[in-house]
């Protein structure tokens, strides 16, 4: 069924305007990032298709080149399937230390040039440069960063510079390979139109197919699709869709320095020195936030384990290591930089777990790294916990013996009968001293 275009009321339009303006918004991102490295590291693979991913047949393909592409190869798909379609494709297992180190290089030259910058993921960056217009001009500052960035570290990169991150991302994937777009506010329509409607950040490939069985193909379509339609359609992403549709996004460019790092501490009730204790809650703790960040979609790039002793001094240490969200990994590094934090073998206070430099990112990434056995344990494990709970489902490391959960349980009792004694006691005091004032 084909859905005939039905325009909206002025107000809708307004809107518009007043999400629009006075913003200037960049967006950056690595063309074929994980190919681009490996071609900086080899440039016998410059033109040639290439393949990032599971080495095996079960295997997933994480990256692929431009020469790839041409026969249908696409992320995510089964190595099996790639291998079919490109039988001449380069295959590589990648290098996840490699990839991080060049995407922070990146993200330090922009860090050190941008007003206000928030890195999206491994390979994409936004950068708010409103205002700048008064003073440089924001097509000239961020065309001489792209040339920089292309200088500096030897990568493709492409952008897009408009009025919100909506269509910036979007200016970003028309200019692209290699290349560069701007968007003035009063082209935003003209431009987005004519364009497919998975060009939308949001629409993923579901919500793509149910809006094309309507015969919506076009944005222009979809735009002038009543919003309350889209509303009863997909409930309130319906609505957000629309907005994006018009090229309303009034998302902010969250600083990069802001972002929320996850952590969790646990302060003993009794100082120690068990080891075994020490490590079974050490383990628990990272299987906990680690869980919390695949469910928030995120990467780490750096862990911090913090100690405070019984005396109250406290000392921290942390490291630097490869994206990823994989308890096995965060586990090691956990585990290391507690072994070299934990050196006086004083009684120990509490204990502390951080991830931080956190991206937006999926587990592709690590598909490479990791058996498609291991991914689908991840996978099962987490739906397990998302259905009775996050400790619902932990590695026997991080499991406290029968005992241990025993003397935890009296302690809280015993904790519960001193806070009502003490209760107790002081409405004593009230009514044997208040009253008589």
């Amino acid at each position: 069924m084909l859905v005939e275009p039905v325009f909206n009321n002025y107000s809708h339009f307004t809107m518009f305007i007043a999400g629009n303006t006075e913003r200037s918004v960049l967006h950056l991102d690595m063309d074929t990032f994980f190919v681009s490295v490996e071609r900086l590291r080899n440039s016998s693979l410059t033109g040639k298709p290439v393949i990032i991913g599971g080495m095996s047949d079960r295997g997933v393909v994480s990256s692929c080149s431009y020469e790839a592409r041409k026969y249908g190869v696409s992320s995510a798909m089964p190595m099996k399937m790639a291998r079919s379609l490109c039988p001449d494709a380069i295959i590589i297992r990648g290098d996840m230390e490699a990839y991080s180190n060049y995407s922070h290089m990146v993200t330090d030259i922009i860090a050190e040039r941008s007003p206000l910058y928030e890195k999206a993921s491994i390979d994409e960056h936004y950068i708010d440069l409103t205002g700048m217009d008064r003073f440089y001009g924001c097509g000239k500052w961020s065309h001489e960063l792209r040339e920089y960035i292309i200088k500096e570290t030897g990568l493709p990169i492409s952008t897009g510079l408009s009025v919100n991150k909506t269509v910036s991302k979007i200016a970003t994937g028309e200019a692209k390979p290699n290349g560069e777009k701007e968007v003035g506010k009063e082209l935003v329509i003209p431009f987005l139109d004519p364009l497919s409607i998975s060009k939308i950040p949001m629409i993923g490939q579901k919500t793509y197919h149910v809006l094309r069985s309507m015969g919506i193909a076009t944005i222009y379509t979809l735009r002038n699709i009543p919003a309350e339609m889209l509303e009863k359609l997909m409930g309130k992403n319906g609505i957000e869709v629309w907005k994006r549709a018009n090229g309303i996004d009034s998302t902010p460019v969250i600083s990069y320095s802001e972002q929320k790092s996850i952590s969790t501490e646990h302060t003993f009730e009794k100082d120690t020195t068990d080891m075994v204790r020490l490590n079974q809650l050490l383990v628990s703790m990272v299987e906990r936030i680690a869980y919390d960040l695949r469910k928030q979609e995120k990467l780490t790039s750096c862990i911090t384990v913090k100690i405070r002793y019984s005396n109250f001094d406290t000392h921290t240490l942390q490291k630097r290591i490869p994206y990823t969200a994989f308890d096995h990994v965060l586990t090691a590094v956990a585990k290391e930089l507690f072994s070299r934090l934990y050196q006086r073998r004083m009684l120990i206070r509490l204990i502390g777990v951080r991830f931080s430099h956190l991206v937006r990112g999926v587990q592709q990434l690590d598909m490479f790294d990791d058996t498609p056995e291991k991914v689908s344990l991840y996978m099962a494990m987490d739906k397990l916990r998302k259905r009775f709970g996050r400790d619902a489902v932990r590695r026997a490391a991080g499991v406290m013996t029968t005992s241990e959960r025993e003397e935890k349980a009296r302690k809280q009792l015993e904790n519960a009968l001193q806070e009502q004694k003490m209760m107790e006691e002081r409405l004593r005091g009230h009514y044997m001293y208040g009253f008589g004032h």
